[in-house]
């Protein structure tokens, strides 16, 4: 995934900017770079690899290189970023949130026609410099991201620091998003509203699927309306969207509350508490704690201090212990208690399982397990939320390859809320991560808890729905 900042201001902007790319961090692990812009200065840009460090400590030390009255940052866990571009569309800098599913076929066209792309040491192509080049190919800014929507399959939103403000467009069916802010003074985007309120902007704009406008200090001018049709992808409110969060004009807190408060009227097992795996689990259990009447207790807390993610090692044995090493069982809590947990989803469940071994160990009576969304089927072809490499890794399809003898027979009956196959793949998810009782969020309760029509929401990964081409809209 990733997330981005900029901002054009009447002052220097480089405070601004270095906090704000910073409340991005949730969003990634592995890159960030900065870039600002000044008349006098022109153009500075630094990237840095965040795989062993966090993004304060790479940057802070250089803060003051940045100069000028707007820039925007990025953090990432794909390419290295911003691209810097002189081309007849003028100098500008880009970063991008996408997954770009046809890259290579794409770098042979641009190859054919005499133009030339880096490459990582890897050999692997910068996906963000693939976009530069595509938008360079067009008449003007406008027309260049046009041909970026009409050519990837995938998704793609984006930030262009130019020598006259940012221009900011959200991807073709608005599956990431992109949020405008205001404050005397300033203009501001971001892909996360979280960013707003501690550097004093207020949120006065989603950005629709499509929808490209340029900022300066004073305003947002439209240049590109929006598409009609969305398909912004539900995760957001799920797991990866910050909790303070709005997508859509909907709080992400909100969502995960809903979600938690409506399966805890509905569940009619007795348990003595529950208690969320941090970070995203925990709005879902207290809603759930509401919604069930039970308290709400921290059987397993966070070890922030010095812990990352635990999907940042690139070795599966290495996320899995960083996993175990930062949340803590609290056995006093445990000790004989039926506990309830609440969690975002089940991928692999190598994690969880290890998890509630220890957990009874420690002596709980009963681990019970709730999930805030629909069982994970299908794998995203949209976005990268997930580290998952293929369908395979998932939980749910490695169930549905040992009942049926290959993982994409009679797929869509297992994503049937409630159905014989349904049932008896969340059955064995339980009995394999040793759970007494296990139950995923109903696709409807969620995408009620979100409040938009279910036709704007993309909820392909649980039950294969999206019929839209990976191609973008471009009307």
């Amino acid at each position: 995934m990733g997330g981005f900042f900029g901002i054009v201001s009447q002052q220097q902007c480089n405070a601004d900017l270095f906090y704000g790319t910073d409340y991005q961090s949730h969003l990634g692990t592995k890159r960030a770079g900065m870039a600002t812009f000044s008349v006098e200065n022109g153009f500075y840009r630094s990237i840095h690899n965040l795989e062993n460090t966090y993004f304060r400590t790479r940057f802070e030390p250089e803060l003051d290189r940045f100069v000028g009255n707007s820039g925007i940052g990025v953090i990432s866990d794909t390419d290295a970023q911003p691209m810097l571009m002189n081309s007849h569309l003028g100098r500008f800098a880009l970063v991008t949130v996408a997954k770009i599913n046809n890259m290579e076929q794409l770098a042979q066209a641009l190859l054919s026609e005499n133009m030339h792309l880096s490459e990582f040491s890897s050999g692997k192509i910068n996906p963000t410099e693939l976009v530069a080049l595509l938008i360079i190919k067009g008449k003007d800014f406008v027309d260049g991201i046009n041909n970026v929507f009409r050519q990837i399959e995938g998704s793609c939103s984006m930030l262009l620091l130019t020598e006259d403000g940012i221009i900011a467009a959200r991807d073709s069916w608005g599956r990431t998003p992109i949020v405008v802010g205001k404050r005397a003074g300033a203009m501001a985007v971001t892909s996360e509203s979280t960013a707003f309120p501690n550097l004093d902007f207020e949120t006065v704009h989603f950005l629709g699927p499509g929808e490209i406008i340029r900022i300066r200090e004073h305003g947002m001018e439209t240049l590109r309306q929006r598409n009609k049709r969305m398909q912004v992808c539900s995760f957001l409110w799920v797991y990866y969207g910050f909790p303070t969060s709005c997508y859509e004009g909907r709080n992400a807190e909100t969502v995960r509350n809903e979600c938690g408060r409506v399966m805890g009227m509905e569940d009619p097992t007795e348990v003595d508490c529950t208690c969320g795996i941090p970070d995203s689990g925990i709005g879902m259990a207290v809603g759930y704690s509401e919604g069930h009447k039970i308290p709400y207790q921290r059987a397993i807390s966070k070890y922030t201090p010095t812990w990352p993610r635990s999907f940042m090692p690139s070795n599966q044995n290495m996320r899995n212990l960083v996993a175990k090493m930062k949340l803590i069982p609290n056995k006093d809590i445990l000790l004989d208690k039926r506990v309830l947990f609440c969690d975002d989803s089940i991928v692999r469940g190598t994690q969880l399982r290890d998890n509630t071994q220890v957990l009874h160990e420690l002596g709980a009576r009963e681990v019970h397990m709730r999930i805030a969304c629909p069982p994970l089927i299908y794998g995203c072809p949209f976005i990268n939320f997930s580290a998952s490499k293929s369908e395979m890794e998932l939980i749910t399809r490695q169930i549905i390859a040992d009942f049926e003898g290959d993982m994409n027979k009679n797929v869509q009956a297992y994503a049937t809320t409630d159905s014989p196959e349904y049932k008896r793949m969340v059955s064995e998810i339980a009995r394999r991560l040793k759970l007494d009782s296990l139950m995923f969020s109903k696709l409807e309760t969620l995408v009620a808890a979100i409040g938009l029509p279910k036709c704007d929401i993309c909820t392909h990964c649980f039950d294969g729905s999206s019929s839209h081409s990976l191609r973008g809209q471009v009307d």
